[in-house]
């Protein structure tokens, strides 16, 4: 006992050495119990968290359907069923100016743009080659006249010997032989000048028709119009004698022609006297309308698609149709103005799905109704947002319709709100643009 007692004390003489002076502070144990009570404020926090997510979900997650839905609300206004093409426009009528003569054009007195009237002079070749052959030509003919006056001489003598020749056979004065090669010498006079006279005649052709190449060197406008090409130049020499060089053109220009390529899934729908109209690239709410006046039988292929042209003249008095222009053109089958019209996307058969997109099976059922594109009539159902909120089919009697809109006869009102597409059948785009619309506030 002694020997443990004397033990501890050695031991707690031994620690109070080492750690001295000591000082405990009491404020030590609430610090502890501080922190515990803070960490309970960050509680209303993941509350709220959790809260606004469960109201997003059973909001939104619970109906993904209405969050894609696209609608649009039914308007009044103009619908037309029609052929589209792509068409350039041409004049009605035009010719080339040529040269029907070898030589170098000496004078061009128009510009492209001019107007001319007809048998105005517009152009002129140098002359004076042609002019020296008319020259030449009629030397030559002077001198044939003159050989025929010759020859006739000669004929007038060789008849005049024949007589006396007779005579003095007839006296028995000469031989036989003798008036025979008198008869001779005639015919062969009179075959001289028949030969001359030829010469003469071919020779006077020549001349003529040296004098007409003279005025084929002034070239006169065929009919009135505008100057539209000059592919000649003034000073360019031209070569006629395989070709006919091309001067000027001329085109008149106050009726155009708009020449439309179809396609020959189209080309059946037209008929001619159907209304037609185009559009400039640079005028697009601007119509130009006429009638179609005559599809072409010889279709053009390129890239192994078969195109029709289809013609119809437009007039243009004002001149702000131009040659070779780029034109949009609509061949009408149908039209309306001012009638309901909803997107034909709306449309949709009983059981079927939005715009006509059911499967391949609904497909006739579709035709029928009025669901294939460009049809005219039937019937079809539509699916209707009501005031509240709820969504609504019902049946619609539907007039013209194309690819785009549908009219709509009887079913609905102006001011309606129809389901465009809805679920998967939005667009992707619609949807993503739906659902950054919809995200719910999160607090």
């Amino acid at each position: 006992m002694n020997k443990t007692g004397k033990t501890a004390r050695t031991e707690t003489t031994a620690r109070e050495d080492v750690t001295p002076n000591v000082t405990f502070i009491p404020g030590a144990a609430p610090v502890r119990r501080k922190r515990r009570t803070r960490s309970w404020l960050w509680i209303p926090v993941v509350l709220a968290v959790v809260g606004a997510g469960y109201y997003g979900w059973t909001r939104y997650a619970t109906n993904p359907t209405s969050a894609a839905m696209v609608t649009q609300a039914v308007v009044r206004g103009d619908i037309e069923n029609s052929v589209t093409a792509v068409g350039t426009l041409d004049a009605v009528k035009s010719v080339d100016a040529g040269a029907q003569v070898s030589g170098q054009l000496k004078a061009l007195h128009v510009d492209i743009g001019d107007k001319v009237e007809q048998n105005q002079l517009v152009a002129e070749i140098d002359p004076a080659t042609i002019e020296n052959r008319i020259e030449i030509d009629q030397a030559e003919l002077a001198n044939l006249q003159a050989q025929l006056i010759s020859k006739k001489a000669q004929l007038v003598l060789k008849q005049a010997n024949i007589d006396r020749q007779r005579n003095l056979v007839a006296a028995n004065s000469i031989a036989q032989s003798t008036l025979d090669q008198a008869i001779a010498d005639l015919a062969a006079a009179e075959a001289d000048v028949n030969a001359i006279e030829a010469q003469i005649r071919k020779q006077q052709a020549t001349l003529a028709g040296d004098k007409v190449d003279l005025g084929y060197t002034k070239i006169f406008a065929p009919m009135g119009g505008t100057i539209v090409a000059n592919p000649a130049k003034e000073g360019q020499t031209l070569n006629a004698n395989q070709t006919t060089p091309t001067i000027v053109t001329i085109a008149d220009l106050s009726t155009m022609t708009v020449k439309a390529q179809v396609s020959e899934a189209d080309v059946g729908r037209l008929k001619v006297g159907m209304d037609a109209y185009f559009t400039l690239l640079g005028q697009p709410g601007k119509r130009f309308a006429g009638k179609l006046r005559q599809i072409q039988p010889m279709p053009d292929t390129e890239n192994n698609v078969v195109l029709y042209y289809a013609l119809f003249d437009v007039p243009n008095p004002d001149g702000e149709l131009m040659m070779s222009m780029s034109a949009q053109v609509f061949f009408l089958q149908s039209s309306a103005k001012d009638v309901l019209i909803v997107p034909s996307a709306a449309l949709h058969t009983a059981g079927g799905k939005a715009g006509g997109q059911g499967s391949a099976k609904r497909g006739d059922k579709a035709d029928a109704a009025g669901g294939r594109p460009g049809a005219a009539g039937g019937s079809a159902e539509v699916t209707v947002v009501t005031s509240s909120g709820a969504l609504e089919t019902r049946a619609v009697e539907v007039g013209i319709r194309n690819r785009v809109n549908a009219e709509i006869r009887s079913g609905l009102n102006e001011g309606d709100t129809v389901v465009v597409a809805a679920g998967s059948d939005a667009p992707a785009s619609a949807r993503g643009s739906q659902r950054g619309m919809r995200m719910p506030p999160m607090f």
